[in-house]
């Protein structure tokens, strides 16, 4: 049955979750056991679910109790679901909740990029993307064109922030992700080398005068590549690029020099993905 709690005090500490820890603190860097994350959205909540992430608790406006919330909330078994009308929960939270539910999940840790190489046979490879947004489609175009998994730099932004899970239409629980190990210039370099051990082709997304069109034949009899993406405004660093097997671009029209790297990631991913 579910354990439905009417908010009657907007400061009550178990709606600090919801109402005002910051994305960091819900990180908590300090005990990663104890991290949690916010999914939005039924479907959203759903593809978390089936993923394995364990609920802590719900926030559901109560218009949506009987309806698209009742199978996610039996699914969620005896944990805490607060609710309210839509014009408490948007006092409370500073915002219209998307389609009526929040969902307070705990991380798991993380795998090994053994693990998630394990059987990949393309992988994109972000160094220090740090817009969540750009995050979120990233991984969604990933999950529909083809990569295996994802590998990030500790400078991106982190793929269970709010808003990338949003972005991402909850792919982020589809597709096996983890980060490099944490290096001083929080560069991709130190991950190269350790792809090119399991057996990957790496190919670096950058404007350079040796860059291969992205419909190069090498690229795509490749058995196994990682597609290299850099951050918004400055792209790679140079000595990605210069570790990296291939540099690859995606020809350009009308004077335009670049995509953004969420856009070119998809252009990417549906060119060497298949």
């Amino acid at each position: 049955m579910a354990n439905l709690i009417e908010i009657t005090d907007f400061l009550a500490p178990e709606l600090d979750i919801y109402a005002r820890l910051t994305e960091v603190q819900l990180l908590n860097r300090f005990q990663p056991e104890k991290g949690l994350f916010i999914a939005e959205s039924p479907k959203v909540i759903e593809r978390a679910l089936d993923a394995g992430c364990q609920p802590v608790s719900m926030l559901v406006e109560r218009a949506h109790l009987e309806t698209q919330a009742a199978q996610l909330i039996r699914r969620c078994g005896d944990v805490p679901v607060y609710t309210a009308d839509f014009d408490v929960l948007t006092q409370l939270t500073g915002f219209k909740l998307t389609r009526g539910m929040l969902c307070a999940m705990r991380r798991a840790p993380l795998p090994s990029l053994e693990t998630v190489c394990a059987g990949a046979r393309r992988v994109a490879v972000l160094e220090n993307v740090m817009n969540p947004t750009n995050i979120g489609a990233i991984f969604r175009s990933a999950a529909a064109l083809n990569m295996d998994a994802i590998l990030l730099t500790p400078g991106c932004s982190d793929p269970l922030y709010r808003r990338a899970i949003r972005v991402s239409m909850g792919t982020v629980f589809q597709i096996p992700w983890t980060y490099l190990a944490r290096e001083e210039d929080d560069s991709v370099q130190f991950g190269v080398d350790h792809l090119k051990a399991l057996g990957f082709k790496t190919a670096a997304m950058a404007l350079t005068e040796q860059s291969l069109p992205i419909d190069h034949p090498e690229l795509t009899k490749a058995e196994k590549l990682a597609i290299v993406l850099g951050t918004e405004g400055d792209g790679l660093a140079d000595g990605t690029i210069a570790q990296c097997d291939y540099t690859v671009r995606i020809p350009m029209s009308h004077g335009v020099d670049s995509l953004n790297v969420a856009a070119a990631s998809a252009v990417a991913f549906w060119q060497l993905g298949r």
